[in-house]
């Protein structure tokens, strides 16, 4: 049997789109024997914020900034992305800070919140962790003490919903963050994803309850609201807590477009974490039968393979291929639980062929190594 260290190691595949960053997880079935099956972890929006907002806030919007900081940001954004010298891009952002405090530029505007958010995706890529983990939990402090405080004044709504907005993300840039191979703490990168999840729920509750005052805008999109979640769904599939991690992909799903190549991804994973659940003893209900367990996990699969067939170009993209290539291996594997060994071997050939046609070479060796292990059960 293999152990749980050597099925966690992560295969690399080709680069594809940022939103679908196609990560596998190989992670031990509970079942009599262990295999390896696929796990679609994805950044999913708020994974990525931190270059959403050095395109929507600076790059996009410099000439919201006054010249005087933005000839700064001009030269820390020229050190960051054209002639790459971390230490001159951090010596402007920080020059373009000072100076956007000494003009009295108001230090919670989506301006400068952004460009501290940019200046920690700066120590991100140029793998200064730490340093980026820092800054964003300093950021995340000052926005909980506006909250605290001018957010609370009256015709400070829209305001409170922006920067509130911003500690949500802030939260789960941060698990994503820790949870990392450079700082690998999950029990620290669960709590803030668990913060910004809940902060977020907690928002949209009271809106529901309450009604939107005036004044405060929207909440977060569907999108966003769903990123959140997926990203605390994954965080608990890595920790083999798949009950867990069931009902915020059944969540997040039901904020998507189930037409999607993004609900593909969603649907994958949750197929995998129905077939890998063991409740808690302390469960109150009964828990399903490994069967029907196995038998939910194939719909869904089956499911995703279908919603696909569907999607075209230019909606059609590479989560759509890559998902394909994962359910249809999930399903011979679930047809090898069964002891379907024909239909277990059609499935991995299948699924070879999907994994080779695009290029996804973690696929094809996958469905190699079922192939071999469906060759040695029919004797």
């Amino acid at each position: 049997m293999l152990s749980r260290a050597s099925q966690q190691s992560r295969l690399q595949s080709r680069q594809i789109s940022t939103r679908a960053a196609a990560k596998k997880l190989f992670q031990e079935y509970p079942f009599s024997f262990s295999l390896a099956c696929f796990l679609i972890l994805t950044g999913a929006g708020s994974l990525l914020y931190t270059s959403y907002v050095y395109n929507t806030y600076i790059v996009a919007n410099l000439h919201n900034f006054p010249e005087p900081v933005a000839i700064k940001l001009r030269r820390a954004l020229f050190y960051s992305n054209q002639d790459v010298n971390p230490k001159e891009a951090v010596h402007y952002y920080r020059q373009a800070l000072a100076v956007a405090d000494e003009i009295g530029m108001d230090p919670f505007s989506d301006e400068i919140l952004g460009t501290k958010i940019a200046l920690a995706g700066l120590m991100e890529k140029v793998n200064q962790h730490q340093k980026a983990i820092d800054i964003l939990e300093i950021v995340r402090a000052d926005c909980k003490k506006w909250l605290q405080t001018i957010g609370k004044q009256e015709g400070r709504q829209a305001d409170r919903t922006r920067v509130l907005a911003k500690t949500v993300a802030i939260s789960v840039k941060l698990g994503d963050l820790y949870a990392g191979e450079y700082i690998a703490d999950q029990d620290t990168a669960g709590k803030n994803l668990i913060e910004g999840v809940e902060t977020a729920l907690k928002e949209q509750k009271r809106r529901e309850d309450e009604g939107t005052l005036d004044g405060e805008g929207p909440w977060m999109s569907n999108e966003e609201m769903g990123g959140a979640l997926e990203s605390l769904a994954n965080h608990y599939e890595q920790k083999d807590q798949h009950y867990l991690a069931a009902p915020l992909y059944l969540q997040c799903l039901a904020l998507l477009p189930q037409t999607s190549c993004h609900a593909v991804v969603l649907m994958n994973n949750l197929s995998i974490s129905l077939a890998q659940q063991i409740p808690p003893p302390t469960s109150a209900t009964p828990p399903p039968s490994r069967p029907a367990l196995v038998s939910s996990a194939r719909t869904w699969a089956q499911k995703s393979l279908s919603i696909a067939a569907e999607i075209k170009p230019p909606e059609r993209n590479d989560e759509c291929d890559v998902g394909c290539a994962v359910a249809t291996y999930n399903l011979g594997e679930f047809a090898e639980m069964d002891g379907n060994i024909a239909e277990a071997r059609r499935r991995y050939e299948e699924a070879k062929g999907l994994s080779q046609a695009i290029g996804f070479r973690g696929g094809v060796e996958r469905a190699q190594e079922g192939l071999g292990r469906v060759a040695k059960l029919a004797g």
